[in-house]
């Protein structure tokens, strides 16, 4: 492969070889183009040529364009709506070591290599600190899905025995999250997010307030079982869509194989009941129109939650998930609010010690599930971070079980039982890799180092 450019009226032959690169220099009268060689910088006289840095300059200015693409890439239109900048942080680390001295990279090869063991020992490395990191992101995720669903069994409590209405929950609840404004100012952070981020930051805050609205007003028009479920079922499919379209990321097919089975789930705890069908009263319609409302209202709140969590995984590397909290928490005390007034819900007021106690539960339950699923975000995709919280509707039903028992139908009971599979079959493919996969990565490591183009 031969490389041709002019420099002060010289002309510089570049042959690479996979071990050598050698580089000869002659004068040449006048310039004549070759077939077949691209021009790599323009010529003298051209619009530019005197900006254009040569070789000899070019290591200083790539690292003056390195600082100065670092302070500058906010500013920049991402490639796309929401691209995550984890992706250029993360080549920056394989460009430098790339750009280094050849004898050095090839002594650090060789003591690799000689060492007899090294490549075992940081492949088990890179493994230890993967798998160890990974459990306490799914650990934080089953607890939020824990959190999740004594959150519902909490708020079906509120409303049916103390008459509170759920949305005059949610903004008791954001106006005592306020108290996440201390994280921020501890950390020395603007609690409005940084500078370049800051209407991202609002959108996500806006959107994830906009979903908490439209989910506890469905449940003025449908029961909380279903409300929750057509969230949660609407919040997965549409986090995978958004996540591919808006941040290119896609799931695999052992991932996504697992999510479908746990909607699927989803969609057979939603099937009617048996009374429900064999129904001969006529349908009101007034009651018909009241639920499609209600139905709609989950499904749009599952939509706005999809857009938060992609959102929120743009935003990973720069906005702290105690500044996300308050985001959620002062955008929640503007919008709901206004949803309340809108809706014209009843307002009520805890008139009893055991009233605020579960108010105070229920306060809790959000912030550690808001945390958990917060967190993952950071590592996973925004699906799997939705389906892990599926679980959140086993947990429910069992919990409403220990105070109401009522039998389930058995496709409730079915369905349960496939979301508690597939959540479960997803932990365990994230948590314990096959060795097939873990000597396919040795292979290709090994591969690596043996290559001569490093």
């Amino acid at each position: 492969m031969e490389s041709t450019h002019l420099l002060s009226g010289s002309k510089k032959r570049v042959k690479i070889h996979p071990h050598t690169v050698t580089a000869k220099y002659a004068t040449h009268t006048p310039f004549s183009p070759q077939p077949g060689v691209h021009q790599h910088f323009p010529q003298p006289g051209d619009e530019g040529y005197d900006d254009a840095p040569s070789f000899e300059d070019f290591g200083s200015f790539l690292e003056e364009t390195s600082d100065r693409k670092r302070l500058t890439e906010g500013k920049r239109w991402p490639l796309t709506l929401f691209s995550s900048k984890d992706k250029d942080t993360a080549s920056r680390p394989q460009t430098a070591a790339a750009g280094g001295g050849g004898e050095t990279s090839d002594g650090g090869v060789k003591a690799a290599k000689g060492s007899g063991r090294g490549v075992g020992e940081q492949l088990a490395s890179f493994g230890e600190a993967s798998v160890s990191a990974s459990r306490l992101t799914w650990v934080g995720l089953l607890g939020a899905a824990l959190a999740h669903g004594c959150l519902i069994v909490l708020t079906r409590l509120a409303t049916e025995r103390y008459s509170l209405g759920p949305l005059f929950l949610l903004m008791v609840r954001s106006i005592v999250q306020l108290v996440s404004l201390a994280v921020p100012l501890h950390r020395g952070e603007n609690p409005f997010g940084p500078d370049g981020y800051r209407i991202r930051l609002l959108c996500y805050g806006i959107a994830y307030s906009l979903s908490l609205c439209c989910a506890y007003a469905s449940l003025t028009f449908v029961s909380p079982g279903n409300g929750t479920t057509t969230w949660r079922l609407a919040t997965t499919g549409l986090s995978a869509i958004l996540a591919f379209l808006l941040l290119e990321e896609r799931l695999g097919l052992a991932d996504g194989i697992t999510i479908a089975a746990g909607l699927c789930g989803l969609g057979l705890v939603l099937l009617p009941t048996v009374d429900e069908n064999n129904s001969d009263s006529p349908t009101d319609p007034v009651v018909f129109w009241k639920g499609a409302f209600g139905w709609s209202l989950s499904a749009l709140a599952g939509l706005w939650m999809a857009l938060a969590l992609v959102g929120y995984r743009s935003l990973k590397e720069r906005v702290g998930v105690g500044t996300a909290l308050f985001t959620v928490s002062w955008t929640g005390c503007l919008l709901s609010p206004a949803t309340l007034i809108l809706l014209q819900e009843g307002w009520s007021w805890p008139m009893s010690a055991e009233a605020w106690g579960v108010i105070l539960g229920l306060v809790a339950c959000s912030v550690a599930a808001f945390l958990g699923m917060t967190h993952a975000l950071t590592r996973l995709h925004p699906a799997l971070v939705s389906a892990s919280q599926s679980l959140e509707i086993p947990v429910a039903m069992l919990l409403h079980l220990a105070v109401l028992p009522l039998a389930p139908s058995a496709p409730e009971v079915v369905g349960n039982v496939m979301v508690i599979l597939s959540v479960g079959w997803l932990v365990a493919m994230k948590l314990l890799p096959s060795r097939g996969a873990g000597r396919r990565q040795r292979e290709e490591y090994e591969e690596i180092l043996d290559s001569p183009i490093k």
